[in-house]
């Protein structure tokens, strides 16, 4: 077994909350901290997660999905982030190939992933969740595990599960024995005869769909294990099933949400890409050199871009004052900034806006985009000027790439008419949406005019 690294520095949290569901989720964590009668922030109940990382030979790729990259960032990572945000969750074990050990190191290393533990995984999925359940059981000299009372299995490839449903199925399990997450069948199931015509179908109303997160007091499915048998652990699927089968326990069963679906096939690494940019799009900061100034130019983008993405929340700060408040906003892990350079010259404010970008390791989990806002009245200045003076970006981009931060350049035209400014904003309000939006790495360095 290996203990994954402690991680001293980057975010206090590994990032946003993908689920949406914060509110619910401190709630939840309050109540199980306090299920005892003991204070807030105390735990009264010891759980630790186990993740089965198998092969994934139905994605019909070389790497095993696990690994396959959303934004650069291998699927495996997105999940632990998931677990490791439930503060309750004292150890997460990771079963993993013997091959694949090195690499899974790896991602802990690169993405502080804390709390996390190595077993390498048996030849099925059942044999994984036995290896890491012997590895919570068993005391082994210089690990930081410790058997917990109720354990929760879940997979490494179902990145968006909520701590609403985690605590759902803990406290469940801590009641019935076993719990699980289920959903409705999307599809009526029918059972084929031996000569491949329709035997008979089950009714799709009285069945559901088993899904993970499942938890389990760990006494009750540790000794399944220990007691199921080869062919079990060589073909079985559902751990359910064990601990009902070996030890009488009725799992109680728990309706899970829609983003609970499992990364299997090709298609699903794209519908994952696309809810994280979606998520992770909805907040964008204008950052400009005077936040007073309500005339200042910086402040008419930010009510253009308000005002066309009436569904992203939209702030503005100034760098002024040492930035303090900006400061907040990067700890408060917003991924998008649109910053405004007007007073100075050229990149001034761009630069200050990614020094602070690059000491906060705000994009060790998520890449950053900036987008570097520029103005030209292009009566008074030709653009082949203005741009030649601008071209610069192409460097900065490549150095902050190197952070993951996605550097874009905008020239928007500043004529005096109104009506005009108004149409060049919305224009560019319109071209910045579609680059926080799509985190397209091809346009990096490149200056788009609105």
């Amino acid at each position: 077994m290996e203990p994954g690294p402690p991680g001293s520095s980057g975010p206090v949290e590994p990032g946003p909350c993908l689920s949406g569901q914060r509110g619910a989720d401190h709630a939840a964590s309050a109540f199980l901290q306090s299920a005892a009668g003991t204070e807030p922030g105390r735990h009264s109940l010891a759980v630790a997660a186990v993740l089965p990382a198998g092969c994934g030979e139905r994605m019909g790729v070389p790497t095993p999905k696990q690994f396959c990259p959303i934004l650069e960032r291998p699927l495996i990572s997105y999940t632990l982030q998931a677990l490791e945000r439930v503060c309750w969750i004292k150890d997460i074990v990771v079963a993993v190939t013997g091959e694949n050990m090195e690499v899974m190191k790896s991602i802990i290393q690169k993405y502080q992933h804390k709390r996390i533990s190595l077993v390498e995984a048996g030849v099925t999925r059942h044999r994984s969740i036995f290896s890491g359940l012997k590895a919570l059981a068993e005391d082994q000299l210089n690990s930081k595990l410790s058997k917990p009372e109720v354990v929760i299995i879940h997979d490494a490839v179902r990145p968006f599960v909520e701590e609403d449903v985690l605590f759902k199925v803990v406290t469940a399990a801590k009641e019935h024995g076993a719990a699980g997450a289920i959903r409705p069948l999307v599809s009526t199931v029918i059972s084929p005869s031996a000569d491949g015509c329709l035997d008979h179908s089950l009714e799709r109303a009285r069945h559901r769909a088993s899904e993970m997160p499942q938890a389990f007091l760990f006494d009750v499915i540790y000794e399944a294990y220990q007691q199921c048998t080869d062919y079990d652990l060589e073909f079985g699927t559902e751990c359910l099933q064990l601990a009902l089968k070996y030890c009488r326990t009725k799992a109680k069963l728990v309706e899970g949400s829609p983003d609970l679906w499992k990364v299997t096939y090709k298609r699903d690494l794209y519908a994952a890409e696309s809810i994280i940019k979606e998520i992770i799009s909805q907040e964008i900061c204008v950052v400009m050199d005077s936040k007073e100034d309500n005339k200042h130019v910086g402040h008419l983008l930010e009510e253009v871009l308000k005002s066309e993405l009436n569904h992203v929340k939209v702030t503005s700060e100034a760098l002024c004052h040492a930035g303090r408040h900006l400061q907040q906003i990067i700890l408060d892990q917003c991924y998008n900034f649109v910053c405004v350079n007007v007073m100075t010259s050229d990149f001034q404010e761009t630069q200050k806006l990614l020094s602070m970008l690059e000491e906060s390791n705000l994009s060790i989990l998520y890449p950053v985009v900036v987008v570097s806002v520029h103005f030209l009245d292009f009566k008074l200045v030709p653009p082949s000027q203005k741009m030649e003076n601008l071209m610069q970006i192409k460097e900065f981009s490549k150095k902050v790439k190197e952070r993951n931060i996605l550097l874009y350049g905008l020239l928007i035209s500043y004529p005096q008419d109104e009506q005009k400014l108004q149409e060049s904003l919305r224009q560019g309000a319109i071209i910045i949406a579609s680059l926080v939006k799509e985190r397209n790495s091809g346009l990096i360095g490149q200056l788009l005019i609105a």
